[in-house]
């Protein structure tokens, strides 16, 4: 569907050298309230309350490094020819979920071990504000015009799209042709699944669940909307890196999830207190 509008500007202010974008303010934001979700649960929960602190110290920066190298090198096509700083511009988009997910959850174990608590708790603790991070995080993708969709068909804008906010339809409308808001699909996803884990966590679930329920929910949503986005990251070409990851990452939690009620028969609660 063919569409006019300006798009919104991608610097959130400029103060001679330095420039802010809306990309990393976004991103920033979605971290500090993350971090104050994941430190008042610690607290509550008996632990220390600036465990999530010392861990985010760690692990945001890990987590965002490893997110452009699995980006980088599933697109390394696209930057091999060119300036080899570009591979460093993060400011400019282009980081993999999977990638911080595999970043943060490796520096969580070392971390866990070091402080002598429960990985499993700490991962408990800290996935509902993963998830909303995510959901925030999605938004920085909004002010980029990326992760979205294929072209928007005339009955989906006149039954749908046309209901959204002047401001996301526009941001949508890229070289004069409107795109499906796929950023805004798999946020609203991922606040459903936020929701979600508040929920089941008053029920005191079974220790390290909690997280697997988030692996596993989020996991569903991402397979669907990744596949109707136009930027995934391809496996030889022929396949959608995001959606076999997920499909893996289902399996492996809904097995997890199995053996260690049925198997290992994990002995504590979300909170700590054993299994009745």
């Amino acid at each position: 569907m063919s569409c006019q509008a300006e798009a919104l500007d991608r610097v959130f202010i400029s103060i001679g050298p330095i420039t802010i974008y809306w990309y990393g303010l976004i991103i920033a934001t979605a971290i500090f309230i993350g971090l104050f979700l994941a430190t008042k649960e610690a607290e509550k929960v008996g632990l220390k309350k600036d465990l999530p602190t010392d861990l985010i110290i760690f692990a945001a920066p890990i987590a965002i490094i490893f997110a452009r190298i699995y980006y980088v090198i599933f697109e390394w096509e696209r930057y091999r020819g060119g300036p080899f700083w570009k591979v460093f511009a993060i400011w400019e988009g282009g980081i993999a979920i999977h990638g911080a997910l595999i970043g943060a959850v490796l520096t969580a174990i070392v971390f866990a071990r070091v402080k002598h608590v429960s990985f499993w708790q700490l991962a408990d603790i800290t996935a509902p504000s993963i998830i909303l991070g995510q959901a925030i995080g999605r938004w920085g993708n909004f002010m980029n015009q990326e992760a979205h969709g294929g072209p928007v068909s005339e009955a989906f804008y006149e039954n749908v799209m046309q209901y959204l906010p002047n401001f996301i339809v526009n941001q949508m409308c890229i070289d004069g042709v409107l795109y499906h808001p796929t950023f805004l699909y798999e946020s609203v996803w991922n606040i459903l699944v936020f929701i979600g884990l508040l929920i089941f966590r008053k029920y005191n679930p079974v220790r390290g669940e909690l997280f697997l329920s988030y692996i596993l929910f989020y996991s569903v949503g991402r397979f669907f909307v990744e596949g109707l986005r136009t930027d995934s990251l391809m496996l030889f070409g022929l396949l959608r890196q995001a959606q076999l990851l997920s499909v893996i990452l289902i399996i492996v939690a809904i097995g997890l999830i199995i053996y260690r009620r049925k198997v290992k028969r994990e002995p504590l609660r979300y909170d700590g207190k054993k299994v009745s």
